[in-house]
C-alpha cells in the first residue's frame, strides 16, 4: 500500500466542548497536519462513523482524539468498543482530556488507548500540545499496515 502523505490523511476528534473542539480545530489546521478532520461531538456519533451504516466504504482515520467526558456513551465506552472490534482494534486513539482521575487514566490504558494527555488549560499551551500530538501521531508514528 502506497504511503499516505499529509494531504490523504483523517482524523477524528471526538470532542463535545464547543471551545476545546475548535481550539483543536484552529491548532491542527493552522499546521497542516491533516486534510480532513471528521468531527463526532459525543461518543454515539463516533462509534457510527468507526462502526455504522457504511464505516466499510470509509478509510479509517489516521487518528482518534478522544475526549473522555462525553454524553450519550463515554469515550473510555467508545475506546472498549474501537478495541474489540477487529477493524478497529489497531486504530491508535489519543485521549485528550481535562480529567485528572487517576482512575481514567488507568482504564484508558487498561483499554488500549495509546496514550493519555491532558488538556493544558492555557490557550497557547493547548495550541502547542495540540500540535505536537498532530505531529508525531500524523507525520513521525508508523501506523499499523492496514492504515497507512
Amino acid at each position: 500500500m502506497a504511503e499516505k502523505t499529509t494531504s490523504d490523511k483523517k482524523l477524528l476528534l471526538v470532542e463535545d466542548n464547543p471551545d476545546d473542539r475548535d481550539l483543536t480545530l484552529r491548532a491542527l489546521r493552522s499546521n497542516n497536519l491533516v486534510n480532513e478532520i471528521v468531527v463526532a461531538n459525543d461518543g454515539v456519533e463516533a462509534l457510527e462513523y468507526l462502526h455504522g451504516a457504511g464505516c466499510e466504504e470509509r478509510d479509517l482515520p489516521q487518528l482518534v482524539l478522544l475526549d473522555l467526558k462525553l454524553p450519550r456513551v463515554s469515550g473510555l465506552e467508545v475506546l472498549e468498543r474501537v478495541r474489540k472490534d477487529k477493524r478497529t482494534a489497531l486504530l491508535p486513539v489519543v485521549i485528550l482530556t481535562s480529567s485528572i482521575e487517576e482512575e481514567d487514566r488507568l482504564r484508558g490504558y487498561g483499554l488500549g488507548a495509546n496514550s493519555y494527555v491532558r488538556k493544558p488549560v492555557d490557550f497557547e499551551r493547548f495550541t502547542e500540545t495540540v500540535r505536537q500530538l498532530g505531529m508525531y501521531w500524523l507525520l513521525v508514528n508508523e501506523p499499523p499496515p492496514m492504515y497507512g
